[in-house]
């Protein structure tokens, strides 16, 4: 009798040693993020390189193989870019298998201003997405000028290779995969109602008996500071959620720019009040995408 408990016993013991393991392997499991290359020039690639050693310094992190991330990216036909849509972005964090990644446009370039003398201008700007959400965590710009460009670059790599840069990266990384945590537990408990999206066209929605709301007032985002300095150009969409009245209950964006751009669209799109979306002439609730397209201004 004692010899049919004993396995039975080991078993338990083995499944419970087995959990714990579990348990410890997912409670110290690192964050994984990748560094993909700033660019072609050897100012880009050298600026990751950098920005890279900084982040290895933290121990409680993994930096996934630039050569095999820059592969599986490339495998997936991504093309270097800042303006990227959140389901862009979660399918090349997938692919790349990382929790988080950083990507940038890092370059030295000749500046001939309309007065004063010629010089050289390094600038690195840097991304900081969550492959989970798709989401724009963090961005960075990076600028330094001298007369000579070697000069203008050592600048830049001196500030990337700085211990404070590559902490800012990472505390912006701790905060959203502890947010994205927090996010995910609130939706198992509470639930996430489900609100129709309107359809892309409006003779489809007419085909369904539905109007699609309409804006009082349209306004124009601002174009920031930082968006004028980097020179940026890019389209940012924001997701929008409307109860029966037309009133906005939720705003986030789906299409991101960074450089301040996403910002100032959010803050344009809380403003706008509309017309209800309308089925067979009652007023319903309703999810739609609006669109804007920032180019920078005439000199």
């Amino acid at each position: 009798m004692m010899s049919s408990r004993v396995p039975f016993l080991l078993a338990f013991v083995l499944i419970a040693l087995l959990n714990t393991n579990v348990g410890a392997q997912s409670s110290d499991r690192r964050i994984s993020i990748a560094v993909l290359s700033f660019g072609d020039e050897p100012v880009g690639r050298r600026s990751s390189e950098s920005l890279t050693a900084k982040l290895r310094e933290h121990g409680d992190i993994l930096i996934l193989d630039a050569d095999q991330t820059r592969a599986a990216a490339k495998g997936a036909g991504y093309a270097p870019s800042l303006n990227m849509a959140n389901a862009e972005a979660r399918t090349l964090g997938a692919v790349m298998g990382s929790d988080f990644f950083v990507l940038g446009d890092a370059q030295t370039l000749r500046r001939s201003p309309s007065t004063g003398a010629v010089y050289f201008e390094s600038y690195a700007s840097i991304f900081v997405v969550s492959s989970r959400t798709g989401r724009l965590i963090d961005w960075l710009r990076l600028s330094f000028q001298a007369p000579a460009p070697e000069a203008a670059t050592k600048l830049l790599l001196n500030a990337l290779s700085q211990r404070a840069f590559g902490d800012r990266v990472m505390a912006s990384i701790r905060k959203a995969a502890q947010d994205e945590k927090t996010s995910r537990e609130a939706a198992i408990t509470k639930g996430v109602p489900v609100i129709e999206e309107a359809p892309n066209d409006e003779e489809v929605a007419a085909a369904e008996g539905l109007r699609l709301p309409r804006p009082y007032r349209r306004f124009q985002p601002s174009y920031p500071d930082a968006a004028a300095k980097a020179e940026a150009e890019a389209i940012v969409d924001v997701v929008v959620d409307l109860d029966a009245s037309g009133e906005i209950t939720h705003a986030e964006i789906a299409r991101w720019a960074g450089f301040g751009l996403d910002e100032a669209t959010l803050e344009t799109v809380r403003k706008l009040h509309f017309f209800p979306a309308m089925r067979n002439g009652v007023a319903v609730p309703l999810r739609v995408l609006l669109r804007y397209n920032f180019r920078k201004p005439p000199k």
